[in-house]
């Protein structure tokens, strides 16, 4: 069995569940959890942008599916060093029927580089890009197409539009929420009565749609058509983010209610109910923090819209838009790694998982880290310690 095969073999069979589960979903993956390189193809495979700038240069790389993936204690052993999340490569047989199934490797596994050399056929691996684009990736805590662009950006490397898309089944999710938004605007410019408009022009937007109905809107923003379709990316980000942020309300409340009330099962030993002691109140303004922290960078959003539904003023929010994306960045971060700690919180020490408490030595592992994964993170000054979700 040759190094590529191994890498493969050694989790082939969950593999397939993966591969047959996602296939089972169709659109239904996460945006920040998926990125269906596949179904990419399979829409806009023969566009030009597509050719011209694909995301990955091999054309089966380019067809893959990357997942955030939260490991399994089977699959832990692979890393040389802990880790709790990985990005998972699954190579499928055919790329227009994910149920054949595939094969799949995580980024930076034990083998990995002995997979990359003979993927790529002893390549010299130092200038090859798609290893460089996939290291990058693996950096990141999510793959939300805005913290993807401007993540790639900062090592000039630029993907076409058509690879950073919110996927189908978020849309679906955050329609509601972004045309209450919009609707503040469409109701300043026409008036009331005119919902089924503004439900036409957040689907637009949303969708990266760009056509003659939103042609008042460019106008009034005295744009180009470079500067209004990269003005709609900007307010497309920050739409799904101030989505994103209200739906982890309710985890992250778990998680802060979580870390004063879990009671771990067994014995521990000094060192570790020292560090429990510690870190959970510590951990939790962390966390409150962060999430604070992310409304205050979505509330210069919201103060540009207000100058523009509520003031008239295009041009607050017209600058806003093209300076929008500096704000990708610290923002994705900042909500992927909140949405990782609320996810596993959920998964491992949710209501459903009562039943197969942690030892306090398993539980301190894992708030390790939660910490360090919010390593950035100030603590909140003594004045402002009674923060609330």
């Amino acid at each position: 069995m040759n190094a590529r095969t191994a890498s493969y073999a050694k989790s082939n069979n969950q593999t397939q569940r993966d591969v047959r589960n996602l296939a089972n979903l169709g659109e239904t993956a996460s945006t920040s959890r998926v990125l269906n390189l596949s179904q990419i193809f399979n829409v806009a495979g023969r566009t030009p942008g597509y050719i011209s700038a694909p995301f990955f240069r091999n054309s089966q790389l380019n067809k893959a599916l990357l997942i955030k993936h939260t490991l399994r204690a089977t699959e832990r052993e692979l890393f040389s060093r802990p880790r709790r999340t990985a990005t998972k490569i699954i190579m499928p047989f055919d790329a227009g029927d994910l149920r054949l199934g595939g094969r799949s490797i995580f980024v930076n596994q034990i083998g990995f580089n002995a997979f990359v050399n003979s993927y790529f056929n002893g390549s010299d691996l130092t200038s090859n890009t798609d290893l460089q684009i996939l290291q990058h990736l693996d950096e990141i805590p999510s793959l939300d197409p805005f913290l993807v662009r401007e993540h790639l950006a900062r090592f000039n490397f630029r993907p076409d539009p058509c690879y950073l898309k919110i996927s189908p089944h978020d849309l679906n999710e955050m329609i509601g929420f972004a045309n209450a938004e919009i609707e503040h605007l469409v109701m300043t410019a026409f008036g009331k009565g005119m919902e089924q408009a503004a439900m036409k022009l957040t689907s637009k937007i949303l969708a990266n749609n760009l056509d003659s109905d939103l042609e008042p809107l460019k106008q009034t923003f005295r744009m180009n058509d470079e500067d209004f379709s990269e003005g709609m990316f900007s307010w497309r980000g920050f739409l799904y983010f101030k989505w994103r942020q209200t739906q982890l309300q309710a985890d992250i409340k778990q998680v802060v209610d979580g870390l004063h009330s879990y009671k771990t099962i067994g014995p521990a030993e000094a060192g570790t109910r020292e560090y429990l002691a510690e870190v959970r109140p510590r951990l939790a303004k962390k966390i409150i923090a962060s999430i604070v922290s992310t409304r205050k960078t979505l509330r210069v959003y919201d103060e540009a819209y207000a100058a523009l539904t509520q003031g008239a003023d295009p041009a607050p929010f017209r600058k806003f838009l093209m300076n929008g994306p500096s704000m990708f960045f610290e923002l994705g971060e900042s909500i992927g790694i909140l949405s990782h700690i609320g996810s596993f919180w959920s998964y491992r020490m949710g209501a459903r998982m009562a039943h197969l408490r942690l030892s306090p030595a398993e539980f301190a592992d894992i708030l390790v880290d939660f910490e360090d994964s919010l390593i950035n993170v100030e603590l909140p000054s003594a004045a402002s310690t009674a923060l609330q979700l």
